[in-house]
């Protein structure tokens, strides 16, 4: 975009600010307090509602803004850590519906390179839903299967990279004028917005979101996730299986079908906490549009899932400071709270873990006076982040996008059966997941997984064995007697031995109990070449007398 179309976009924005009354927070700053009555001048200041909050009128500027705007408000209300709540709670008002476009069959034959037709025995013209970086619409294949394209609107990466542009600009004044600026370090949200939004540009990384989803829930009766059909998606087309379901959030056509309203809410939770603790991978848009519930069993419900641009990855740092604190949560152990946040270098090293522990339980203890199912564990990890950030805590982005993904799923499983006690339905999921992680099963797993490097350098181990006992002790020892070398010889001997008898008693045992192979057999010699590498090994360690 020229820079004659950015100045005038810029104007655009400026009128839009000032008429919601926007202008007020720049004004407010110490910078422009010599000019602050210049806000009389601006017409719309005695024609605006002056009741609105500064939440409902930053929401509605967005709105009129655009689409890349929404979206961009969108991204800030995943950042309850750093924006106060009510600014939060309006940006969540946003809806990302757009008009729909027209053209949606030409874009895609100039994508395939060839005419409609030979792909789709037919195509519905009049989109299904439409929003701000693509539009859905319904078709059948040749084959006969029913599919759904998702087209990506024309022009629009033009229209981000200009609007880009200009929230960088805003971001940077934010930054120097504004108190709220600094705080939200505005800039890096940008940097992640752009980062974010691009992603969602390429519809073949939704689509392999998409695919992985549904790879981790195969054949499960909790989620189906739709087929892609890979050999029709590109960048800016996708063709997925098309699903009929019930929107999760029509209660009462739900109830209408005879729903087990309690196992859905319920189950719900147990898709959240496997996305997270066994995948690492969630689906991080779990807002009522995207989700839809099976009509075919009804008793046992099925969840429906669609709209893969944003997801979300743990590490395994991530997975267990999450389950030991929600367990430790559940326990009231406070101190065992605030070592978790040592440990994991969330807080600086020098912090006091009885100051921080002190914080935790002040927060915390006026919320257990409730009971456990009327609270909300994401509005609990909000409050952590709060507290965290009084003791400069850096809260990582990929644990604010699964926060306020906990809260959608709370919400949602509240609205469809209020009894939920999401506490209970969690406990268990998340002492079966530390037990397998931390427990003997998970280090049998461990020493599986290295057991070909292990087998591997086995023959090694002798000589590396005998070079290592070969070193002397001293670098300043020049002299040493013939016979202490034999001796050295011998232990080395004796210890590469005992090492080797000692690993191969190690796989024999696995091998025994079919831990390596589902079919082997092995007798008592498992423990006779086991005890004889101890034997090897306590030689080889028994003192010598000098030389």
């Amino acid at each position: 975009m020229n820079r004659m179309g950015q100045f005038f976009r810029l104007i655009k924005i400026n009128y839009v600010l000032a008429k919601h009354g926007l202008d007020e927070i720049v004004l407010a700053t110490r910078f422009f307090a010599p000019i602050r009555f210049i806000k009389y001048f601006n017409p719309w200041f005695w024609l605006r509602d002056k009741n609105a909050s500064i939440g409902k009128r930053l929401r509605l500027a967005l709105e009129e803004l655009g689409p890349i705007f929404v979206k961009f408000g969108q991204t800030l209300s995943t950042r309850p850590d750093a924006i106060p709540q009510d600014i939060v709670d309006e940006l969540e008002k946003l809806q990302d519906e757009v008009p729909p476009f027209s053209g949606a069959e030409k874009i895609i034959e100039q994508v395939y390179g060839f005419s409609l037709d030979k792909v789709f025995a037919e195509f519905d013209k009049t989109p299904l839903a439409s929003a701000s970086i693509a539009q859905v619409h319904a078709a059948t294949l040749q084959n006969g299967d029913s599919v759904v394209v998702k087209v990506r609107r024309p022009n629009i990466v033009k229209t981000i990279r200009r609007d880009l542009g200009l929230l960088y600009s805003i971001a940077g004044l934010a930054e120097k004028y504004w108190t709220l600026g600094r705080r939200l370090h505005a800039i890096e949200v940008v940097e992640e917005f752009e980062k974010t939004i691009l992603n969602e540009l390429d519809l073949t990384r939704e689509a392999a979101n998409g695919s992985q989803l549904r790879r981790n829930f195969q054949d499960s009766e909790l989620l189906y996730i739709p087929e892609i059909y890979w050999d029709l998606t590109r960048e800016q087309v996708m063709v997925m299986e098309r699903i009929h379901g019930i929107p999760v959030a029509d209660i009462q056509t739900l109830r209408d079908y005879n729903v087990d309203m309690k196992k859905l809410a319920e189950r719900g939770v147990e898709i959240f906490f496997t996305q997270v603790f066994r995948d690492s991978f969630f689906h991080a848009d779990m807002h009522p549009g995207n989700i839809f519930v099976s009509y075919k069993t009804p008793r046992s419900p099925q969840y429906i899932a669609v709209d893969y641009g944003i997801v979300g990855t743990l590490s395994k740092s991530d997975q267990r400071y999450l389950a030991e604190n929600m367990l430790a949560f559940f326990q009231r152990d406070y101190q065992r709270i605030a070592e978790l946040h040592l440990e994991s270098g969330w807080i600086p090293a020098d912090t006091r873990v009885t100051d921080f522990e002190s914080a935790i339980r002040t927060v915390c203890e006026p919320i257990f006076e409730r009971p456990l199912k009327d609270i909300s564990f994401g509005s609990l990890l909000l409050r952590l982040f709060q507290v965290g950030k009084r003791f400069h805590m850096e809260v990582q982005p990929q644990l604010i996008l699964l926060q306020k993904t906990l809260l959608h799923i709370e919400g949602l499983g509240r609205r469809l059966y209020p009894e939920l006690d999401l506490w209970q339905t969690a406990k268990p999921f998340l002492e079966e997941w530390i037990q397998k992680k931390i427990g003997p099963k998970a280090m049998l797993q461990k020493i599986r997984r290295q057991l070909p490097y292990i087998l591997e350098k086995l023959p090694e181990i002798p000589e590396l064995a005998y070079q290592r006992l070969q070193q002397p002790r001293s670098t300043t020892r020049t002299i040493i007697d013939r016979r202490h070398i034999e001796t050295k010889k011998n232990n080395g001997a004796f210890f590469g031995i005992g090492i080797t008898l000692l690993a191969a008693g190690v796989v024999s045992y696995l091998l025994s109990h079919n831990l390596l192979h589902p079919n082997f057999t092995l007798s008592e010699s498992t423990w006779y070449i086991g005890g004889a590498g101890v034997l090897a090994l306590v030689i080889a360690a028994w003192p010598r007398s000098k030389p």
